[in-house]
């Protein structure tokens, strides 16, 4: 059920929004974070385990310096401090999610701190200030069963798959931001989706959202306007969506604002989003840094990276997203819409990998942003894997221009190389989807064309050219689309002039 909203502009008048994210990266190492067990989550139920990642007693644990790396590269991209001197630290806590009974993570010592990243929401840039970024561990994962949907709620009994446990986790941690107004979820929306793609840049992780490699705690407070107060927040969690991001956010923002105009007071708890009906439902009160009994990691050693480690990955960073939007539209001559409309679809790095292969930047942006991100979201696949590569677009716009292929045909030779069928000019080959020039088999079809429409003919005769589209469309229409619609146009003014 969901609960009493107020209306966000009611909200906006009266109170400022304070959003602070909590973003969790799984790394995409081959072994966890304290262990030799494989990452992969999908085995079979506690097979990628060991006595090191359950916190069997005895074992001792050994810090994945891949991880550590990544950590670092991931800092420095937002342009973190990185810490000469830091620790792990112990998070206790009783939840059947870690047999251990605490997670293995950074307190006071995070290996980043005090960063920022700038996002573009329309025509505005805001700054988001980043606390932290730090090392932790992955908790295993419950499964509800006898339930309708997998969830707790109506389920007979829950079971534990440890093999997520362990899995090395970045936690990027923002200051409060303020000074957002009505834009709060969008802004939150935006440093989401850009931290998705620097995340891919760097090649640390595989950052998709709803596989969980890339989830967000959406916390959010209103204090009123004219106030220096911070309300009192809540904090949805593991939302797993940029959209669910922006809607979790307007949700609270509108409860939150309904329970303040009755004069009540808003909890401080943790709340889940639901995908279905769009509204947040309670979890539990929220606990503080305090209740986490928070001690340094006694069986782990400190972590220093050396200055000359630090700048050697400083040096190696790729080219970063932000970066390459801007060199790229300059480039390509492209609008602000046309470059934002390619950075949300996912189709930047297709993009330019489609014009090095030789294709003109607005035609490989048309072929990417309609026919083929129609048919990814079809299939419900990534754009990336819906069956074309870079090379075989820009292989198909070169049919388009050379004459070999109209739209209209290009668009059937997709649904071939999609089908498994060969490189563009092996489905035109197969399916014999080439354009017909040829003046005789045209000739004959304007000829019929002509006999079977004698008034459009004779409105042609008398100066009337704009009459010979119809004719045109009869003959493209006869001949499935493969007629050179430019040189069947010449062939009948040529016969009736």
């Amino acid at each position: 059920m969901t609960d009493e909203l107020l209306s966000y502009d009611e909200v906006m008048a009266e109170y400022e929004p304070v959003i602070g994210l909590e973003v969790h990266v799984e790394l995409s190492t081959a072994t966890k974070m304290f262990c030799g067990c494989s990452t992969d989550t999908e085995k079979d139920p506690n097979t990628n385990v060991c006595p090191v990642c359950l916190g069997l007693p005895g074992s001792m644990p050994a810090i994945n310096r891949h991880a550590v790396e990544s950590a670092i590269r991931i800092g420095l991209a937002l342009n973190c401090h990185i810490a000469q001197w830091c620790r792990m630290a112990r998070k206790n806590y009783f939840y059947p999610d870690m047999t251990k009974n605490y997670q293995t993570s950074q307190y006071d010592e995070p290996i980043c701190y005090d960063g920022w990243l700038d996002v573009e929401v329309g025509s505005e840039t805001f700054r988001v200030e980043i606390e932290r970024a730090h090392m932790e561990e992955d908790a295993g994962k419950s499964l509800h069963v006898g339930g309708s949907d997998g969830r707790i709620s109506g389920a007979s009994h829950s079971l534990m798959d440890y093999n997520r446990a362990g899995v090395p986790l970045i936690e990027i941690v923002t200051k409060p931001i303020r000074g957002l107004g009505a834009k709060a979820p969008q802004v939150a929306r935006a440093y989401m989706a850009q931290l998705r793609d620097i995340m891919i840049a760097l090649g640390v992780s595989d950052a998709k959202m709803e596989r969980g490699n890339l989830r967000c705690d959406a916390n959010v407070s209103l204090m009123p306007r004219g106030d220096q107060t911070l309300g009192t927040r809540t904090e949805t969690k593991n939302v797993n969506s940029l959209r669910s991001v922006e809607g979790a956010l307007t949700y609270e923002i509108q409860r939150q604002g309904y329970v303040l105009s009755e004069g009540r007071k808003v909890r401080q708890q943790t709340r889940m989003w639901q995908e279905t009906g769009e509204y947040t439902i309670a979890g539990r009160d929220k606990s503080d840094a305090e209740d986490y009994r928070y001690f340094p990691e006694p069986d782990l050693v400190p972590i220093a990276p050396s200055r000359e480690w630090v700048e050697q990955l400083r040096a190696d960073l790729p080219e970063l997203p932000a970066a390459k939007k801007a060199r790229l539209s300059a480039q390509w001559q492209f609008s602000e819409v046309d470059m934002t409309s390619a950075v949300n679809a996912g189709a930047l790095d297709l993009l330019e990998a489609t014009v090095d292969a030789g294709c003109q930047p607005t035609a490989a942006r048309k072929w990417w942003l309609t026919e083929l991100s129609r048919r990814a979201n079809e299939a419900g696949v990534d754009l990336a894997d819906v069956g074309m590569t870079p090379s075989q677009v820009a292989q198909l716009q070169k049919l388009v221009d050379d004459g070999t292929l109209t739209d209209k045909l290009a668009r059937q030779v997709i649904d071939g190389v999609i089908a498994g069928e060969g490189d563009p000019q092996q489905v035109v080959d197969g399916r014999g989807l080439a354009v017909v020039s040829d003046d005789a088999a045209l000739g004959s079809a304007v000829d019929d064309v002509i006999a079977a429409n004698p008034q459009i003919a004779e409105k042609i005769r008398g100066g009337k050219v704009q009459a010979a589209g119809a004719l045109i469309g009869q003959i493209m229409k006869a001949m499935k689309g493969q007629a050179d619609a430019k040189r069947v146009r010449e062939l009948i003014l040529e016969k009736l002039s």
